[in-house]
């Protein structure tokens, strides 16, 4: 069974990089065909897609994001990372980790974590 488990920091100011972590559990991150994906949910933008790193180090942005997300992995932790520069003031938003099949089909997610932007 695979399991996911997202962390961050919780609060964040408009001028700091955002920087989330998952966790995941029952099978490593370099297992074959499986990317680990990032999307975003809130009230006014409803559900986002963010980045995704392939288990052999492939990286996938959304257009509008590219220039400000970084993903990355350290397999020796089985962790995978989204850093965020420049958020949104004001924002609240659920950040979701999942494990991608493939074609942006996620059979596995996290929980989630709830940023707050604050000025």
């Amino acid at each position: 069974q695979v399991q996911l488990q997202e962390s961050g920091p919780g609060l964040v100011k408009p001028s700091q990089t955002l920087s989330l972590t998952c966790t995941v559990s029952g099978g490593p991150i370099t297992t074959s065909s499986y990317g680990w994906t990032w999307v975003r949910q809130s009230p006014s933008k409803g559900r986002e897609w963010m980045a995704q790193i392939a288990y052999n180090g492939w990286t996938d942005y959304t257009p509008a994001l590219k220039s400000r997300n970084s993903i990355s992995m350290d397999t020796s932790k089985n962790q995978f990372t989204l850093r965020l520069s420049s958020v949104a003031p004001g924002a609240t938003e659920i950040y979701f980790c999942g494990r991608d099949t493939g074609n942006r089909f996620l059979d596995y997610w996290g929980q989630g974590t709830q940023v707050i932007v604050y000025s």
